[in-house]
């Protein structure tokens, strides 16, 4: 009877050595949570990034997640076994300091079958570089996690066939697009942790951008506010120490130059919203960027009893004539079933310039236009720097809540809030700015919250229900 006393008290201390090992099962588990790393855990995209400042927990769900791959344990995908992924870092003492340390940290000891090692012992692996990992998948094959530094060069990125590469810091564009080749065959994902302190590069372009809009890319930014384990007098004691730019990077995870954001107050996470249905005494008006060559952009504003602003809606195309772009200019404000004047007609402000006759016409686009059934009119002040102070007020966040809200369908409006740039003597950078340009055209315009009188008190209560339902989803 002893005996089998000892035995059960041998293996109940086995027990509770692994439970104590085991960080895997204890991530994100306890009172604290840190809600974006699960945000990053739970998006099905393929194609997904972190950008973080230093500390903000961005590497922790990095490696996570590439545990959760080899393992086979993954909480929120479908499950494989024998899955073989890259951990990319952009040394290999980088990678010995950071992304192996973290792997090891989650990898528990009788999960590893074996390690194969580049420098080093294998039976202490913390301290050498390790080439890779075999891990024993729960479905009963092994899992491969190999270890690639991007000092090695491109060539030493090819070949393989691949189900997830982990990128722990930015890599060189050549890497990165050598390594989406790895993951075609096997539809396998390509996942970033990051602080972008190189500035405009191509993750700036292809990821955060996103120009081609590719469904497949997801991104987050974490900050360290969104860690709960590091405290207030921390972060206060880091943040003393950086100028702005530095911080910007460092803290909030934002992509930087030295000329930086004409907006750096546009946060996608607040400014940007689910579509919901608009009542029709919000609605305003259309305002235009005119452009047939380049891009012509309109937005649909809605203004609420509080002066919110609402762009709801956008048709941004380049390369049509004045026959598409008003044929989609209707389409669009007839599915929004939006307001017309007495006799049927759509009414726009639009950019001064429009007034104008060119020698390709005898008419102007605003005559154009007009004969198309939508009255524009002209945007008198043009005064780029105080259009400029104008978006930043309501852009601003009294209260916690800014004034100006998108709908998440404007995507690019989005875009050039996060693309717009001072450039060279104090004015902004004259690229991708036509959705910015007939915002400023139309937030001049002073639009002015609606009257009580102007509303029933069904809409009045419908009103007061849509605003606490957007705030308590934010």
């Amino acid at each position: 009877m002893d005996e089998i006393l000892q035995k059960i008290k041998a293996i109940e201390e086995i027990q509770r050595e692994r439970k104590e090992r085991d960080h895997l099962a204890r991530y994100n588990t306890g009172r604290k949570k840190h809600k974006k790393q699960l945000a990053f855990h739970r998006s099905k995209k393929r194609n997904r990034w972190v950008f973080g400042g230093n500390r903000s927990g961005k590497t922790e769900c990095g490696a996570v997640e590439a545990v959760y791959f080899a393992r086979g344990v993954h909480p929120y995908r479908k499950n494989r076994p024998d899955v073989f992924g890259w951990v990319v870092s952009p040394t290999a003492q980088v990678q010995r300091d950071v992304a192996q340390r973290k792997i090891l940290h989650y990898l528990r000891p009788d999960w590893i079958a074996d390690i194969v090692m580049t420098s080093g012992r294998k039976d202490a692996p913390m301290s050498g570089i390790i080439d890779q990992i075999y891990v024993k998948n729960v479905f009963g094959g092994t899992s491969v996690i190999g270890f690639k530094s991007c000092d090695q060069g491109r060539e030493r990125f090819q070949g393989s066939s691949l189900d997830f590469v982990w990128f722990d810091e930015e890599p060189p564009k050549d890497i990165y697009d050598e390594c989406r080749m790895r993951v075609v065959d096997r539809r396998g994902d390509i996942f970033g942790t990051m602080t972008p302190l190189k500035g405009l590069t191509f993750v700036y372009e292809e990821i955060y951008l996103n120009p081609k809009n590719d469904p497949e890319i997801w991104y987050e930014f974490m900050e360290w506010a969104d860690n709960p384990f590091l405290s207030a007098e921390e972060i206060a004691l880091l943040e003393a120490t950086m100028d702005e730019t530095t911080l910007q990077a460092r803290r909030y995870g934002r992509f930087c130059t030295r000329e930086g954001l004409v907006y750096p107050e546009f946060d996608e996470s607040v400014h940007v919203i689910d579509p919901f249905e608009i009542p029709p005494s919000w609605q305003d008006i259309i305002s235009i960027d005119p452009g047939l060559k380049n891009p012509l952009s309109a937005h649909w504003y809605c203004v609420d009893y509080d002066g919110n602003v609402y762009a709801v809606a956008e048709h941004y195309a380049a390369g049509l004539d004045i026959d598409s772009h008003a044929d989609a200019i209707r389409a669009l404000s007839a599915r929004l079933n939006w307001k017309q004047d007495g006799q049927g007609r759509l009414e726009a402000i639009i950019d001064a310039a429009a007034e104008a006759r060119t020698l390709a016409s005898a008419k102007s686009v605003s005559e154009l236009f007009y004969e198309r059934g939508i009255v524009v009119a002209p945007q008198g002040d043009k005064d780029v720097f105080a259009g400029i102070a104008q978006v930043k007020r309501y852009l601003s966040r009294k209260n916690d809540f800014p004034n100006l809200y998108i709908f998440r369908n404007c995507v690019n409006m989005i875009r050039e809030f996060k693309g717009y740039f001072w450039g060279r003597g104090e004015a902004p950078v004259k690229r991708d700015d036509h959705a910015m340009d007939e915002l400023r055209y139309y937030l001049m315009t002073k639009p002015r919250p609606l009257k009580a009188g102007e509303r029933s008190a069904i809409e009045r209560d419908k009103e007061r229900r849509i605003r606490r339902l957007r705030r308590e989803k934010e």
